[in-house]
């Protein structure tokens, strides 16, 4: 009996090499939950993806975007302090170090109140990125310069030094994600994991076990709500601004779609079995859209994660179909996997009652890293494998 084989596709603004390790992830995650799965990778960022070809000619100037978080009550209050620490990473150590106290005349030898957690830094820049590998590389770079940072003394003078040592732990986590975001790496982690290892590495700049939760909400989230809130978004987004690569990959397929479509329906006509289509954002669409378009009876199941193939159709954008026609009887089931956090991520349940699954699953990551998290969350891929044929 032929196995199931599951084609996976990729969203906006993704290309190589990153696309490789995306799939090769969520290949490896869809092998841990269930083995004998065929992948399929589906590359279409080359081929079909939007290309500048006057060299940006057609972009303005970059500008920022000021962002104010509103204050939340329990979780929530933590991810929105996240969302802080990744527009700005030193956010918390800067307010730390206006609430230093006079400077004093120090006894002479005595250690500066800085100094040790210094020493750790450097010990710790000099592991390389292995302390923080789930988040991705940079922690070395970020220790170095977090080491030699002109609030450092001042925010060692205000705090006692396990305080300390949480907050240049989230520092550090912060900056490690914050340099993937700025990157539009594909993979972030989800909040959990980020957790644990800001945790560890509290631990291991003198925080007791256990120490990383404490005040993150109370301290950012004073600088989210007040007048010290002037973090800029330093990125320009997928799908917001028209410097961004992602946006023309939106606009390329909305508007010249169908080769994209017609490779992706010739790749499935080679395969055998079941078949089930995993689409990510705008991966979600061209899978929509193919089955729309044609029946495919291999395919057994449709999966869409971070998805705007339901608000496509409601607002009479979707290419193949146009509210209020109904999903061809020849569509599978469709799983929609969706992030509440994730702006770009839509239900479709509502318009094709009986047709669609939605499904909850939270990262624990404020947007946009909410959108880019659903391939390094378990949850993800148990609802997946639950439902494969």
């Amino acid at each position: 009996m032929t196995g199931t084989t599951v084609v996976f596709i990729h969203g906006t603004g993704v290309r190589e090499p990153r696309f490789t390790a995306l799939a090769e992830s969520v290949r490896a995650s869809l092998d841990a939950e269930r083995s004998g799965l065929r992948f399929v990778p589906f590359y279409w960022g080359d081929t079909h993806g939007a290309t500048l070809g006057a060299g940006g000619a057609s972009l303005p100037p970059s500008t920022g975007h000021a962002r104010t978080l509103a204050a939340q009550d329990g979780d929530g209050g933590d991810i929105a302090a996240w969302g802080v620490l990744y527009d700005d990473p030193d956010a918390e150590l800067a307010l730390a170090a206006a609430a230093a106290p006079p400077k004093a005349e120090r006894p002479p030898g005595a250690a500066r109140p800085e100094q040790s957690v210094r020493v750790r830094l450097g010990e710790l820049a000099a592991q390389g990125d292995a302390a923080a590998a789930e988040l991705g590389p940079g922690l070395a770079e970020s220790a170095t310069a977090l080491a030699a940072h002109p609030l450092l003394a001042p925010a060692a003078a205000a705090l006692s030094p396990e305080d300390l040592a949480v907050l240049l732990a989230r520092a550090l986590t912060a900056r490690v994600i914050a340099a993937a975001l700025d990157a539009d790496a594909p993979l972030i982690p989800d909040g959990d994991t980020r957790d644990a290892v800001a945790a560890c590495l509290a631990e291991t700049l003198g925080a007791p076990p256990a120490g990383s939760g404490r005040t993150l909400r109370g301290r950012l989230l004073r600088i989210a709500t007040g007048a010290a809130a002037r973090a800029a978004l330093r990125r320009r987004r997928a799908l917001t601004e028209a410097a961004h690569p992602a946006a023309g990959d939106i606009l390329r397929y909305l508007s010249r779609g169908e080769p994209l479509r017609a490779e992706l329906r010739a790749l499935i006509g080679e395969l055998h079995g079941p078949v089930v289509l995993i689409g990510h954002s705008l991966g979600g669409i061209i899978a929509l859209d193919t089955l729309v378009g044609a029946p495919l009876p291999q395919v057994r199941l449709l999966v869409t994660a971070g998805s705007q193939g339901p608000f496509l159709y409601e607002s009479g954008s979707l290419p193949s179909l146009t509210h209020p026609q109904p999903l061809p009887p020849h569509v599978p089931d469709w799983l929609n996997l969706y992030d509440p956090r994730d702006l770009l991520a839509y239900l479709g349940a509502g318009l094709f009652p009986g047709r669609v699954t939605d499904v909850s699953v939270d990262s624990r990551q404020p947007f946009p890293a909410s959108h880019s998290a659903y391939w390094t969350n378990p949850a993800v891929y148990r609802h997946i494998v639950g439902r494969l044929p």
